[in-house]
């Protein structure tokens, strides 16, 4: 039955939102994407048709929860499960540009005994839906790390270990630091592997008070995996002082950078349950700044 009711909502959301694209149509520079455990749609089927309202390309998927579990509460290990939503995501013609593993906000990646068996269920699930970036936060790590010592050893250690095991399955582990781009830089050589580079946060910098596009530059292209681009919440991001998106854009054009741009937050606080509004106004003003549309 379980199967039969899946199927049902398949077929129900690629009839109410027919898939358009086209073969002649070429990858844009920039697409933007949202994260589904933002929008309310953690592993859930309705993400991809939401997505598709809100007129984004994409959306990163999360893990699911992880807590005092052994595993993420993931139902992609599942075939059946796995094989609807991707089927789902490509007849919408939505992308799953990363996996998050949005768990490690809370739990420490440092002290946890199977992080190698977590990166490879998130490997596994990248390779389900063709994701080219795993999202690891360091926001469950505490401080420690952030100064040369024990703590600090043990995290570039295990994510020279992440990011060679990334290599090797064709995709990139993006850590975001919270840090500036000065400390990202010294972190990423100390790691010395191809397969970790930064998930740069907007948000990171404002509340930091650090300039974006300056950041930016000093990273460098190659450093940058994937772009979180909004702000906390407060106001969405046509009307956030704090980010300057024309100039930002133009920084990364003349960077070269390209890449996915996904909306985290930046919900108005007087509206923060409108996720059609909030998530909707952020990827239609992102599209007017970065496809430059009239």
């Amino acid at each position: 039955m379980a199967v039969k009711s899946l199927k049902l909502i398949v077929l129900s959301v690629i009839l109410l939102v027919p898939f358009i694209k086209t073969e002649s149509q070429t990858t844009p520079k920039y697409r933007v994407a949202v994260c589904d455990w933002m929008i309310l749609k953690r592993q859930k089927l309705g993400e991809f048709a939401l997505a598709r309202q809100i007129n984004a390309d994409g959306v990163e998927m999360d893990m699911g929860p992880l807590g005092n579990r052994v595993l993420f509460d993931n139902r992609f290990r599942n075939a059946v499960d796995a094989n609807v939503f991707k089927h789902t995501a490509d007849s919408l013609g939505v992308e799953v540009p990363s996996i998050a593993m949005s768990g490690f906000f809370a739990q420490n990646f440092i002290t946890r005994e199977n992080y190698v068996e977590l990166l490879k269920d998130c490997f596994n699930t990248m390779e389900i839906f063709n994701s080219k970036i795993a999202f690891l936060p360091l926001g469950g790590c505490g401080n420690d790390w952030k100064k040369e010592g024990a703590m600090h050893d043990s995290l570039v250690g295990r994510l020279h270990v992440a990011g060679e095991m990334a290599l090797k399955r064709g995709v990139v582990v993006a850590i975001r630091t919270a840090m500036d781009a000065k400390y990202d830089i010294k972190l990423l050589k100390q790691i010395n592997s191809k397969g970790v580079k930064i998930y740069y946060n907007f948000q990171d910098a404002a509340d930091s008070q650090r300039d974006i596009c300056k950041e930016l530059k000093r990273l460098g292209r190659e450093n940058i995996a994937q772009i979180h681009a909004s702000n906390t919440d407060s106001m969405i991001l046509r009307y956030d002082n704090e980010i300057n998106l024309p100039k930002i854009k133009r920084t990364l054009d003349r960077m070269g950078w390209s890449g996915w741009l996904v909306v985290e937050r930046s919900r108005d606080v007087k509206r923060v349950k409108d996720v059609k509004y909030n998530f909707g106004s952020n990827v239609e003003y992102l599209k007017d700044v970065f496809l430059e549309r009239k």
